[in-house]
């Protein structure tokens, strides 16, 4: 049974008038560079060669001027039901929407980066209460990363994945879940691994969609496919991952552009929502642009392209080398993921005891987005299989 103390606080979202006027102001106002130099004959991939096309981002402005409704999304969260609480001596937000059944298990979701909680606020209501009543019920529970949204933003350096999974198996106390179940992707998936790694007694198993092996691994043993698998991913991390790096070692300096212009902030993050989804043409095909734009606006008004880069400062090296996950764990790689290219041989070397192992047929970085309903029946039936292995207890 969920408790709320003196130390957990209601909160509700509400931009300024202010606020949204200066942003349709800045959008009207902006300067923009010349199109891309690079082969436009037709849709496809190669229009992004070069980031985010002129033509495309001119049309999500114009539409985030003129016609994109940010009330909405803050009526939906505050409807979920939001909240904050000090861990640290840090403000932490979160959404918690609690199951009507009795049957129902605690499960704290993570979102990584360029994401936020927006990415879960169209599959929490199934999680919670599913139609199905077959199906397994979560009280729900998605905090923000520090630095993301309605979070605090730290003042010192410290608050890395380590720091953040501990914070968050305080927060789950202090609601009364001394056990639950922990999914994430992204930067959420490495919390998510650090809470099976480091908190088995008070995590009953993990879902997630990064698993990331420890380094130092060969291609010795493996299939031909896994090894092409195995060498997509280091080509991402090789010659794909230069945001990464201006994020690791230098986000001030990104960060005055992503705190004052809402052009370049949209550019930066539309970018990862173009190459990290499963499309052929630019993220549209698979998120709508209202969606992408909870996620931008969010960014935007809460200042926190700045905080949200350092997260890669933080955690450089993302995992400890010597993490190793004993808790049942379910992993499911969808196969436009920029890293679901890691070989289940390599996986079990950090994740100890997979009980399901699932290869979609579509899908991307953003899978709650793209292929919502897909995701949360794979997310029931993904914790359910970890329950059923011992996680019940």
């Amino acid at each position: 049974m969920s408790r709320l103390t003196s130390d957990v606080q209601a909160f509700e979202a509400h931009a300024t008038d202010a606020d949204l006027d200066d942003l349709r102001a800045r959008l009207a106002a902006a300067r923009l560079p010349e199109a891309e130099t690079v082969h436009r004959a037709g849709p496809g991939s190669r229009r992004w060669e070069q980031g985010v096309p002129l033509a495309d981002l001119v049309d999500l402005v114009n539409h985030w001027r003129t016609e994109y409704d940010w009330r909405s999304f803050e009526t939906r969260l505050n409807q979920i039901g939001q909240f904050r609480t000090t861990i640290d001596d840090l403000g932490i937000h979160f959404l918690h929407r609690r199951s009507t059944r009795a049957d129902a298990t605690p499960l704290v979701l993570t979102h990584g980066w360029p994401g936020s909680i927006a990415e879960f606020i169209h599959v929490i209501d199934e999680l919670a209460d599913p139609k199905d009543a077959d199906a397994p019920a979560f009280h729900v529970v998605v905090p923000s990363l520090p630095g993301f949204g309605y979070s605090d933003k730290p003042a010192a350096t410290g608050w890395g994945v380590e720091r953040i999974a501990a914070a968050w198996v305080e927060l789950m106390g202090r609601l009364g879940y001394g056990t639950f179940v922990a999914h994430g992707g992204d930067w959420g998936g490495n919390v998510t691994a650090v809470l099976g790694g480091r908190f088995p007694e008070h995590v009953l198993g993990i879902h997630t969609t990064l698993a990331l092996p420890p380094p130092g691994l060969t291609t010795e043993g493996l299939t031909a496919v896994e090894r092409q698998c195995a060498d997509e991913t280091r080509d991402f991390w090789r010659h794909h991952r230069a945001y990464a790096k201006q994020q690791a070692t230098r986000p001030q300096t990104i960060g005055y552009s992503l705190v004052d212009s809402p052009v370049g902030l949209l550019a930066w993050l539309l970018d990862k929502f173009a190459e990290w989804s499963d499309t052929d043409d630019g993220p549209f095909e698979t998120i709508s642009r209202d969606s992408i734009l909870d996620d931008v606006t969010l960014y935007w008004l809460t200042r926190t392209g700045a905080s949200a880069a350092r997260i890669y400062y933080e955690s450089p090296d993302s995992l400890d080398p010597e993490l190793r996950v004993d808790v049942p764990s379910a992993i499911t790689m969808y196969p436009g993921d920029i890293e679901s290219r890691t070989p289940r041989a390599w996986a079990q070397e950090r994740y100890r005891q997979i009980v399901r192992w699932t290869l979609p047929e579509s899908g991307g970085h953003f899978p709650s987005l793209e292929v919502p309903e897909y995701f949360v029946k794979d997310l029931q039936e993904g914790l359910a299989t970890v329950l059923a292995a011992g996680g019940s207890r």
